[in-house]
């Protein structure tokens, strides 16, 4: 047998411990196959995708059918009825509306299938924050501030990462009302940057599929918002994480960028 071919396949897992025997030091190396794990995991993430999308299709190529039948038959009537004209604008809108609402499904989907590799360069923490919280117009962002610090990333894809939490946490405070805010903060903590996104909504009740794509419990949504974010997150090599807060109702959105791309501002911050 050839060098390494009972090694065809993988991915592979290596382990390394240490243990003793009989009072002599001994090493213990593990090669495992993850390849059938990862595959199964992969199979796994298609057919979620694959019926979540049919579930949305289905929404919208079902009435757009039947309300088309429904209009071809009262053309194809001789005479026609009395108000088949209204009936048949009716029909259309609704039928245009569905199709619009496809085709938001449909871009959003491309969005995140089409997130090219970042850009990197230098972004200086506070202008980004503000630049994302000038932004939203529907109710005013309470900027709390953080320490001077930049991270190295994309300028246009960080923007839109902490748009779409900020347009999350806007939504959740006014659909509960009571004259809640937002608040945004960061701060330094073992050499990450972490972005603090607290809203006064409703908190979190669904968890397990928070950042599955397509999934919402939003009448007009397609969850690609959250989605984005830790796609974006983790092209940066950071991640997104959302809970409902503790200490009263809301939740809090956090963003984690790596130490190794953040380094203190000597001087004035640069956009």
């Amino acid at each position: 047998m050839k060098p390494f071919d009972a090694l065809r396949g993988g991915p592979w897992e290596l382990r390394r411990g240490a243990f003793r025997l009989s009072g002599e030091a001994h090493s213990l190396v593990v090669l495992s196959d993850v390849g059938g794990a990862l595959r199964d995991q992969e199979r796994a993430a298609w057919r979620s995708l694959i019926r979540v999308m049919g579930h949305e299709i289905n929404n919208s190529l079902a009435p757009i059918r039947s309300i088309a039948d429904g209009l071809l038959e009262v053309m194809a009537r001789s005479p026609r009825p009395a108000d088949w004209e209204p009936d048949l604008e009716g029909g259309l809108h609704v039928i245009a509306r569905r199709s619009e609402s496809l085709s938001r499904f449909m871009n959003a989907y491309a969005q995140l299938a089409r997130l090219p590799p970042p850009t990197l360069m230098q972004v200086s923490v506070g202008a980004w924050v503000q630049r994302a919280v000038a932004l939203e117009q529907r109710l005013e962002i309470a900027l709390l501030g953080g320490p001077p610090a930049t991270v190295r990333g994309d300028s246009d894809q960080l923007d839109q990462m902490l748009i779409n939490l900020l347009k999350n946490a806007v939504e959740a405070t006014l659909e509960r009302g009571h004259g809640g805010g937002v608040r945004v903060a960061w701060s330094l903590i073992e050499n990450s940057v972490i972005i603090l996104v607290e809203d006064d909504g409703a908190g979190v009740s669904e968890t397990t599929n928070l950042f599955v794509p397509f999934f919402t419990t939003k009448p007009y949504g397609t969850s690609i918002g959250l989605a984005l974010a830790r796609q974006i997150a983790e092209a940066h090599g950071g991640d997104v994480s959302l809970a409902t807060r503790a200490d009263r109702s809301g939740a809090d959105a956090r963003v984690r960028l790596p130490g190794e791309w953040i380094s203190p501002i000597p001087g004035k911050a640069r956009a």
